[in-house]
């Protein structure tokens, strides 16, 4: 959906730690989506406490797993992108990679906002940066809703 209206909500980081996995495969793309996520972090008032490097998107999830099993985040965010090529290989990886991410965030019960593009061509990817600041709203959002769950306040 191009344009969703997303409603409005008004976010707080503050006290929040929030990690980012990013792929390096397609370089240039990931780091724009890192840059703005770690701005929008900043804005927001969260602290972005780690950040792990991996290869490509199949490795993002192993990564986000060891940062939810060492503690001290609040949430986590993946940045990756993986851009349509010739052969079935795309599905394959934007499948696998998908369903790791969600699977962590289940099992450890963690936020994890999901940055990993999956776009046909470069051009798609570039017009797409701006998702690594929509990523850190999530993860705060997130964080934030989970935090008030735990502690008993209104929703």
């Amino acid at each position: 959906m191009q344009q969703a209206e997303r409603g409005t909500i008004s976010l707080d980081g503050r006290g929040l730690r929030v990690g980012l996995v990013r792929a390096r495969f397609n370089d240039p793309i990931t780091r724009a989506l890192q840059q703005g996520c770690e701005q929008r972090l900043l804005e927001l008032g969260a602290a972005c406490t780690q950040v792990l490097e991996v290869g490509g998107a199949l490795e993002v999830p192993l990564a986000l797993q060891a940062l939810a099993r060492a503690g001290g985040v609040d949430a986590l965010v993946a940045l990756g992108c993986i851009i349509r090529g010739e052969t079935y290989h795309f599905e394959l990886v934007a499948n696998e990679s998908g369903a790791g991410v969600s699977r962590v965030a289940l099992d450890h019960h963690l936020p994890i906002s999901n940055v990993i593009l999956t776009v046909e061509n470069e051009s798609q990817a570039w017009a797409r940066v701006g998702k690594g600041a929509e990523g850190a709203e999530v993860a705060v959002e997130m964080a934030g809703l989970l935090r008030r769950l735990k502690t008993g306040d209104s929703v």
